[in-house]
């Protein structure tokens, strides 16, 4: 079969053979799979992503052996390995958790020698881990179940009370994605900032109320204009707490990942405020720890999703709760991975690139 395959530092075409299912394994064939942020991050820092992984505990890629990426995926299903229920018919679309089950534990799809991603014409999944594409659901949008679910987990693990108003920095596929969780979720007035106009754009349609763009005004001071308490909140505060700001509580979705941004959160920051970390930032950074303490700010950092949250995002597209589609900006198939790797660097041109291996 063929496949993208991450060789050398580079993506390239080649051919390998097809997998095999073993035991509670299903053969699919990729119909969509998306190119994630954390794929541009693992092509270029691959060999910190391989120092990360063994600081966790985790099994790290071996960057002298192939790797064939892909985690945002839409399959059909070809057949089973031994030991399988035969749940869903072949020929129906799925979407599953970028794992497989092993004797050995969890183990990933995507960055792994051995499980191979969306990148290529087959790959293995686990039968317990499908999830039927409902609704005759495009599979290029299917497969933005697995970035959707990473902001629906982001917003679930920020702790809403009820009362915050929310500021979403970078607006990339990931921001868009705690862009359209936080509309669910019914909080308002939300305010994303980024420098790209098409993005900001997106934004927009996905349920920012208010789009900020750095150039022009600073997204805290634009937050704050729209986070004063009524005048009866302001009467109800404790006596020191009226002393303060009369400021409704901050809750502040750092999305970009670069270094630098997590102290620039810190310094625009409003006092209290809870900030949750969803961009990846791969180079080592720095901040202040004695301004995250004398504004007494609360700093969550998150990574992935449940297996609800995950089935709850692939309802949310199929039902039409989520504008997916308005997030893909082009297709590809095998050949064009590498140029949409590079095309990627341009905000005003893509959000999200889907590979569609047999394009």
């Amino acid at each position: 079969m063929r496949a993208a395959i991450f060789r050398n530092g580079e993506i390239i075409v080649d051919r390998m053979p097809e997998p095999i299912p073993g035991a509670g394994q299903v053969l699919v064939k990729t119909l969509a799979c998306g190119i994630c942020g954390s794929d541009l991050h693992a092509r270029q820092h691959a060999r910190r992503m391989v120092e990360m992984a063994r600081k966790v505990g985790r099994k790290p890629m071996d960057l002298s052996r192939d790797v064939v990426f892909g985690h945002e995926f839409c399959c059909e299903i070809v057949d089973y390995g031994p030991g399988t229920a035969r749940k869903f018919k072949p020929g129906t679309r799925v979407c599953s958790l970028p794992a497989l089950v092993t004797s050995q534990g969890i183990e990933g799809i995507g960055y792994s020698n051995d499980n191979i991603g969306g990148y290529a014409e087959a790959m293995l999944l686990s039968e317990p881990l499908l999830l039927e594409v409902p609704n005759g659901l495009a599979p290029e949008h299917a497969a933005l179940t697995e970035p959707l679910a990473v902001g629906v987990h982001a917003v679930a693990k920020a702790d809403i009370r009820g009362g915050e108003v929310p500021l979403v920095i970078g607006c990339g596929p990931v921001g868009l994605a705690v862009i359209a969780a936080l509309k669910i979720k019914g909080l308002h007035p939300i305010v994303a900032a980024d420098y790209s106009p098409a993005r900001r754009a997106l934004a927009a349609k996905l349920g920012a109320d208010l789009v900020v763009d750095p150039k022009v005004s600073q997204p805290y001071a634009t937050w704050a204009e729209h986070a004063q308490m009524s005048e009866a909140e302001k009467a109800a505060r404790p006596p020191l707490q009226a002393m303060l700001p009369a400021l409704k509580p901050a809750l502040i979705f750092e999305c970009v990942g670069v270094p630098g941004l997590l102290q620039q959160v810190f310094e625009g920051a409003p006092r209290d405020a809870r900030i949750v970390v969803v961009g990846v930032c791969m180079e080592t950074d720095r901040s202040e720890p004695m301004l995250g303490i004398m504004k007494e700010l609360n700093v969550q950092y998150v990574l992935g999703y449940t297996p609800d949250e995950f089935a709850h995002s692939l309802r949310l597209i199929a039902e039409g709760q989520v504008d997916a589609a308005a997030m893909v900006t082009a297709e590809v198939g095998i050949d064009g991975v590498a140029k949409a790797f590079a095309d990627l660097a341009n905000p005003e041109a893509h959000t999200k690139i889907i590979v569609q291996p047999w394009r």
